[in-house]
């Protein structure tokens, strides 16, 4: 617990400023981990008025678009598929920036190709009649469902995106004020069922279903509201940052750090112990090597179940929550390839490429259910020199292949010993597409569930947080602000409204409006 001293001192700093006439003091905020969401909270706090501190526990910001280099070769950690630039283009308009003076995104086309087992491939555009002479090329008889299908998605992205991505949840009548919006668009029918009622063919329900993958979710499972990530897509475009994600995170430290804010790298917060009461509360935040510090405001980036079973372990409040979070259904884990080969494939392949199994629902069964690595797999590659070859050396070409696994809840594999050949088996697959391969890597490094957990602190090492379905979103997510800790808010893709650049983007905006109308009071 907090010293006694610690808490009449602070009380008596309060008192004191109530007295004296001076002016308010600027609030302090805390913000745990350095991802998109944190980042996006730190600016927005900093630009109004808060003395913002973000604490990073590794030596770079980013979080999960944190920026590996190896050889010459820069690797993108995680996200790669930016879409909705309009969001981070906000960030920077509330600092007084324009982003187009920080970072340059560069349009990525198609949007992905597809490819399946059985040598039929397609390119995943935002151009309609490319989409269509395709369709009709490769599965007649579906383009008018496919039609049909835009029309439905352009619908839920204007309820489910434009209307809400950026409105906290927290009361339960916010969603019952949306229910029958909701229920019109069956919101509680899967992605896949819904794709199935407008298309036939298999290959095609696959290519309009797999998105909710990019944000953790199982398409057999999650909430249709989630086909709104291919009207989103269609409408604004896929985008890849001039150097590499990294440097969209870079960008926004800048401005962070221009705006006056603090960022602290290798500095894990340990411990935030509480004194005061109501919106007198002050977060005390024990990090790295360094002394606690008062803060009035804490917002976490970090993993939920981190938040409350670790950061505010000391808080009797937390607890409740903790355990709520802990039951939660998680998203899949991830096995993340990272390798740069001394040969150019980019004249052949696409920037993102997602190659279907032989199973799908199965293979998704597996995945998301199963006690056991399936044998097969779904792979999703990342050629980030495809747009941009200054993240290879001469002559080379920069990769990452990601296969979803079961995280460590349903499947606690030994993945010190998998790694490496499971590495050997998805470049040995990819030799289909990228000849000889193997004998071509002279760089590679993988992340594996269990590093997930330990660099990241994801729970079960899930790689997307509590999964996207229905009874898990808007209201049904842990809020943006916690109902019973104040002065803690939550960021990210625990919170509403979930995974996805865009996602945590959004949360960040829907909490530091909450903060800035709590503190203005």
């Amino acid at each position: 617990m907090v010293p006694s001293a610690m808490v009449a001192s602070a009380a008596a700093v309060a008192g004191a400023a109530r007295t004296s006439g001076a002016s308010p003091r600027r609030r302090r905020a805390a913000v745990v981990g350095s991802g998109f969401g944190g980042l996006a909270a730190a600016v927005r706090l900093q630009a109004a008025g808060f003395d913002t501190t973000i604490f990073e526990a590794r030596d770079k910001p980013g979080g999960r678009a944190y920026v590996y280099e190896e050889k010459g070769f820069v690797f993108d950690g995680g996200p790669t598929v930016i879409t909705a630039p309009h969001c981070l283009e906000e960030v920077f308009a509330a600092a007084g920036r324009r982003m187009a003076d920080y970072v340059e995104l560069l349009p990525v086309t198609p949007l992905y190709k597809l490819w399946w087992s059985d040598g039929t491939e397609m390119d995943y555009v935002g151009d309609s009649d490319s989409m269509l002479a395709q369709i009709r090329r490769r599965f007649p008889g579906d383009e008018a469902g496919y039609l049909r299908f835009v029309d439905y998605t352009k619908k839920v992205f204007q309820r489910g995106y434009v209307e809400l991505a950026a409105q906290p949840f927290l009361r339960f009548w916010d969603m019952v004020k949306v229910a029958p919006q909701l229920a019109t668009l069956r919101a509680d029918r899967s992605v896949y069922a819904t794709v199935s009622r407008f298309v036939k063919h298999e290959h095609l329900r696959q290519a309009l279903s797999f998105h909710s993958l990019l944000v953790g979710g199982n398409p057999f499972e999650t909430s249709s509201i989630y086909t709104l990530i291919h009207y989103l897509e269609r409408n604004w475009g896929v985008f890849f940052p001039r150097g590499g994600t990294g440097a969209l995170v870079r960008a926004m430290v800048r401005v962070f750090e221009e705006l006056g804010g603090t960022l602290r790298l290798s500095c894990p917060v340990r411990d935030i112990a509480l004194s005061g009461a109501g919106a007198a509360t002050v977060h005390h935040v024990l990090a790295g090597d360094r002394e606690r510090e008062p803060f009035d405001v804490v917002v976490s980036n970090a993993d939920l179940q981190h938040t409350y079973a670790r950061l505010y372990s000391t808080v009797p409040a937390a607890a409740g929550m903790a355990r709520r979070v802990e039951r939660m259904q998680w998203s899949m884990s991830l096995f993340v390839l990272y390798f740069g080969t001394d040969r150019l494939y980019r004249q052949s392949i696409a920037h993102h490429t997602v190659i279907f199994g032989p199973r799908y629902k199965g293979l998704l069964d597996d995945i998301f259910h199963g006690a056991q690595l399936p044998d097969d797999f779904s792979l999703y590659l990342h050629a980030p020199t495809v747009t941009d070859p200054s993240l290879a050396p001469p002559g080379c070409d920069s990769f990452y292949v990601l296969a979803p696994v079961p995280h460590l809840g349903n499947a606690p594999l030994d993945w010190n010993s998998i790694a490496p050949a499971y590495a050997d088996r998805l470049l040995a697959s990819l030799e289909r597409y990228l000849p000889d391969l193997r004998r071509h890597v002279v760089a590679k490094r993988w992340m594996t569930p269990a590093d997930f957990r330990s660099e990241l602190n994801s729970y079960h090492g899930s790689a997307f947080s509590c999964a996207p379905r229905l009874r898990q979103s808007a209201w049904f997510r842990p809020h943006n602000r916690d109902a019973r800790i104040p002065g803690l808010y939550l960021v990210g893709a625990g919170t509403h409204p979930g995974a996805g650049v865009p996602g945590v983007v959004n949360s960040a905006k829907a909490t530091a409006s909450l903060i800035v109308q709590d503190y203005a009071r």
